[in-house]
């Protein structure tokens, strides 16, 4: 399965105010989701605790103002997809590629990664990031100490 676009969903600032919250999902608390048809249809389908579990995490983000995409696991995604999810150059995201950070394969001459790859890639990011953060404050608190 490859994907050509990434695509992000969002909510303006008005449907924002209009969406009441869903408030936190309790044990055994049944979703059902109620679909009006332009003929005026009515069709009601139950969510599984999964799904439903989903939909609370995505609609609590939309509601906050944050941008949010589902895709599956084993989605295939393009360095410009990833480029996306990771805040990095597309450039970046292909040098990860060859040097062997980030498995990817060939459809053509387009390189594709799978989105769990990617989430582990992001996983490594963020933990090198937060050692650094915290190398950087042991660094300036020795500074401010001890003026080295």
């Amino acid at each position: 399965m490859t994907t050509h676009v990434l695509q992000f969903v969002e909510l303006s600032d008005q449907d924002r105010k209009a969406a009441k919250t869903l408030g936190k999902l309790g044990k055994g608390d049944q979703v059902e989701v109620r679909v009006r048809r332009k003929s005026g249809e009515d069709q009601v389908v139950r969510l599984p605790p999964g799904a439903a579990a989903l939909l609370e995490i995505a609609l609590g983000h939309l509601l906050q103002g944050e941008r949010v995409a589902v895709l599956a696991e084993d989605q295939e995604l393009s360095p410009n997809d990833v480029a996306d999810i990771l805040g990095i150059s597309r450039p970046l995201v292909v040098h990860r590629m060859d040097v062997g950070d980030l498995p990817f394969r060939y459809v053509g001459k387009h390189r594709r990664t799978k989105l769990k790859d990617v989430l582990t890639l992001k996983t490594k990011m963020d933990a090198q990031r937060k050692a650094l953060e915290a190398l950087a404050e042991d660094a300036e608190d020795l500074r401010r100490r001890h003026g080295v």
